[in-house]
């Protein structure tokens, strides 16, 4: 039951998160402060929003419905987004800092000319618009079943809209701080809802025992080889997907090279931290709910997506509830937010100067990635609302086939050649937009000849449903990047030179990435106030926390809940404040010399 303490919760963090846009719009100054934060934040700001934007609510939607269905199998995603960032952390992080660029697409320019330029703009920001439609449907549908009486449309438009507003107002700054107090928020709740869910099923060793799956490579498995082919292909495409060269935004902001590099460990471990943690409440749900369409409204066509929703209303302490939904919102809204920034830093600074207004001054620009965040933001809300006429017309697909599949098809073709092209040297420009033509061949190969019923008539098989899945997931990627690798260094067959002007930023980007960027007195000047705004916004939703503890009515163990949460949120916010103190007097002994 959502009481009024949940409501007073929710409505406290919508408001700490419209303050934050206003409180960092005075941190913006030009585009490179609107949308990388002038590359001058501490790698626990920028590590916590890597993190949080390949993280989104679809995990506690469309991997806990997957969870619910399969069990631990679904780990095999998230444990491959850990190993993916510890290898930016051993390697590309600091090459990616280093391209000293506003947007991910100008190294991509540096590397590949200006048609690629153009290309990758124009595709990577469709499938962000499609990422973050995703995410929002996703949290979407969770808030109409954590309020009956919510109308799915509705939700999708006012949640949409107050992302739009952060991202319009606040930028990269604001962002990246909302996206730490939101990944507090979310680690804080999620370990709650774990441990009330072992506590609920009696214990870990209970909860493992009494899974109903058939084996721990889940239901419906009649090719167990089959199931480890799945798995293995995650880890690849999760791979690739982590360490593209379009993902240059998660490091951009970082101050220096070691801060890229520190950023890009947290994000690894938080993503194995949370392997161990998220999946428990919707593996719980499976023992305690096996017939979870009784638990749910009937205009679900898939209800175990509501796996999570369920095992929170039945097991979380009187009062909770707010946090666990302020902890679903931040997990789109940070990776929406972030989608929303970078994408309106392509369209303003690869194509909007370069293409239509070369002469623009500072201010133009500025404005104009206002403009574009927020044209941008209505067409995540259009595409969200689109996805469920999709979703409404029953071909039987849930949010996790959708952004597995959408992935697969699109994302890697896309990402496989500014992957290879950070290390393989004396390829033509064409290179990079070949390879993605070459995927879409790819997928048309897959859907007409390569398919499930060619599968199974040369092999004498007879799929499962969710065999059939897999076998699409798995025949796309391995296709997709053998294919693309293939062609990508049959280019190099080709490679005649480039121009005098061409061979200048080619040599450029090769000398900057194995440069180290190192912080200077301009980038400490915000170091203090970054540490200030984020500890008191933390310290005061702790000290909210503890008083819900006093107020509410709940046995010990919820009241520990609250402790545990309101005590974490303090210390956070004591040690940023006491940060702030120590990064002012660096400055000023800075200043002095």
């Amino acid at each position: 039951m959502i009481t009024s303490a949940d409501y007073a919760v929710i409505v406290l963090y919508f408001l700490f998160i419209l303050l934050a846009g206003v409180l960092f719009r005075k941190f913006l100054s030009n585009t490179s402060d609107y949308f990388r934060g002038g590359g001058k934040m501490f790698w626990w700001m920028t590590g916590s929003s890597a993190f949080m934007t390949q993280f989104s609510a679809w995990t506690f939607i469309g991997a806990a419905s997957k969870a619910y269905n399969d069990g631990p199998i679904i780990l095999t995603i998230f444990v491959a987004n850990a190993v993916g960032f510890f290898i930016n952390y051993l390697l590309l992080a600091p090459m990616l800092r280093q391209t000293r660029v506003i947007t991910a697409i100008q190294a991509v320019r540096l590397r590949l000319g200006k048609g690629n330029e153009q290309f990758y703009t124009w595709m990577n920001i469709p499938i962000g618009l499609i990422y973050a439609a995703i995410w929002l449907n996703a949290v979407g549908k969770f808030f109409t079943q954590a309020f009956p009486g919510f109308e799915l449309v509705e939700t999708i438009v006012a949640l949409g809209l107050i992302v739009i507003v952060v991202s319009v107002v606040g930028g990269a700054w604001a962002v990246s701080a909302t996206d730490f107090i939101q990944l507090t928020l979310l680690m804080l709740v999620t370990i709650v809802a774990a441990g009330f869910s072992l506590h609920a099923v009696g214990g870990p060793r209970e909860l493992i025992s009494n899974l109903p799956q058939e084996s721990a490579l889940g239901n419906d498995v009649t090719i167990p080889l089959l199931a480890f082919f799945w798995m293995l292909t995650v880890l690849l495409k999760q791979i690739i997907s982590t360490n593209s060269m379009t993902n240059a935004n998660r490091y951009l902001s970082a101050r220096d090279s070691s801060h890229a590099r520190k950023a890009a460990l947290l994000a690894s471990i938080l993503f194995l931290f949370g392997s161990i943690i998220w999946f428990i409440p919707p593996m719980a749900a499976s023992i305690l709910y096996p017939d979870i369409a009784n638990e749910v409204s009937a205009n679900f066509k898939n209800p175990s997506e509501l796996a999570y929703v369920v095992m929170a209303q039945n097991i979380l302490p009187n009062g909770m509830i707010g946090l666990f939904i302020v902890g679903m919102f931040a997990a789109t809204m940070s990776s929406m937010d972030t989608g929303l920034n970078k994408n309106a830093g392509y369209f303003v600074v690869n194509f909007y100067q370069p293409i239509l207004r070369k002469k623009a001054s500072e201010k133009e620009l500025f404005w104009a990635g206002n403009l574009a965040s927020l044209v941008m933001g209505l067409l995540v809300i259009g595409i969200a609302l689109y996805l469920e006429v999709l979703a409404g017309q029953g071909d039987g697909k849930g949010l996790f086939e959708i952004m597995l599949n959408f992935g697969a098809i699109v994302a890697v073709p896309i990402a496989v050649p500014v992957i290879l092209c950070l290390f393989v040297r004396n390829t033509p420009d064409w290179a990079g937009w070949s390879c993605a033509l070459v995927g879409v061949l790819t997928a048309l190969l897959m859907k007409h000849v390569l398919n499930v019923e060619w599968f199974e008539g040369v092999f004498g098989l007879e799929l499962t449903a969710r065999e059939k899945g897999d076998y699409v997931y798995i025949i796309t990627v391995l296709l997709n990047v053998t294919l693309v690798t293939g062609w990508f260094f049959f280019t190099r067959l080709f490679y005649k030179g480039y121009s005098e002007v061409r061979q200048k930023e080619v040599d450029q980007f090769w000398s900057d990435i194995h440069r180290p960027v190192e912080a200077d007195e301009t980038t400490s000047e915000l170091d203090g106030p970054q540490c200030r705004i984020i500890g008191w916004m933390a310290t005061v939703f702790g000290v909210f926390m503890l008083l819900l503890m006093v107020i509410i009515p709940n046995d010990l163990l919820g009241r520990s809940a609250f402790l545990f949460c309101g005590g974490i949120l303090l210390a956070v916010g004591g040690l940023l404040l006491n940060s702030a103190k120590r990064a002012d007097a660096r400055h000023a002994d800075r200043i002095a010399d």
